[in-house]
């Protein structure tokens, strides 16, 4: 499976805007049923979910269903749960494992991509994230995240992104998302908050238009700098495999571990997908 790093919102209400969005560059489509569609589109967004998820052969895709808390939540999870078990269910305003293990009994053996959005669901992420072995991914949303907090700027962010990334490393899950970015025509902004947040240990990003996800993919493609460094990683573990040598180490005298290793291959993984 291509490693996901450009996944795009789309509305589950407007399905000529879901055709072009599965027609995209986006390595995963999302079709929202919470934040894109209004109260009164709801059940018509609802309705429509099976014809758009059937005609999309195996184009990555996930459903982003309304929180728990809402009058919509149960018949989200209820669709979601006839659709083919290769579609992702996204979980906005997660804050409760056992509330994770319940979805997760009757979501029909899918992927589970938890959003952490509020202070009391930052406290819990590595809860959330090892609630279920169907947990496939947590990340935040942002926007929700900066209001609970009273935040008057992105910097109020940085504990909460960094404890993000740790908790979905120590859950031995990928390394998280990064949340949309809203000013869909500042494409400079766009890449320098990408480049802050590769930075913090993210890896790719939602976005909301499509515009943005060259911009995004551009962003977390290894340089060539990194990709030298990379082969010269796994060169000097095959050289030291077939000489029989237990220590590795560069030309430069640098000694690699475990970790080393692993991020050169992931580079590698990177670069090869581009």
């Amino acid at each position: 499976m291509t490693i996901p790093i450009t996944l795009l919102y789309v509305p589950a209400d407007q399905p000529n805007t879901v055709d072009k969005a599965l027609a995209s560059a986006a390595d995963v489509v999302i079709i929202d049923l919470e934040d894109a569609v209004t109260p009164e589109r709801k059940e018509l967004a609802r309705d429509g979910l099976l014809r758009m998820v059937e005609g999309a052969g195996d184009r990555q895709m996930q459903v982003r269903v309304n929180a728990a808390n809402t009058p919509w939540s149960e018949a989200d999870l209820a669709i979601v749960a006839t659709l083919p078990t290769a579609v992702g269910a996204r979980l906005p305003k997660m804050v409760d494992p056992d509330q994770v293990r319940r979805i997760a009994d009757s979501a029909g053996g899918r992927r589970l991509h938890l959003l952490v959005e509020s202070a009391l669901g930052v406290e819990r992420a590595f809860a959330l994230a090892t609630a279920h072995p169907l947990v496939a991914s947590i990340s935040l949303g942002e926007a929700d995240l900066r209001s609970d907090l009273g935040l008057t700027s992105g910097r109020g962010l940085l504990w909460a992104r960094s404890r993000i990334v740790n908790a979905a490393r120590a859950a031995g899950l990928p390394a998280p998302t990064m949340s949309v970015y809203a000013n869909v025509s500042d494409l400079v902004g766009l890449a320098s908050s990408c480049a802050e947040g590769r930075e913090l240990g993210f890896l790719g990003r939602t976005a909301i238009h499509p515009r943005q996800l060259e911009t995004i993919a551009a962003s977390f493609r290894p340089t060539d700098a990194e990709v030298t460094a990379a082969r010269a990683v796994l060169a000097a573990v095959a050289s030291a495999t077939e000489s029989g040598r237990g220590a590795l180490a560069l030309e430069d005298g640098a000694f690699l571990d475990v970790a080393m290793v692993e991020g050169a291959r992931k580079t590698l993984a990177l670069a090869e997908r581009s």
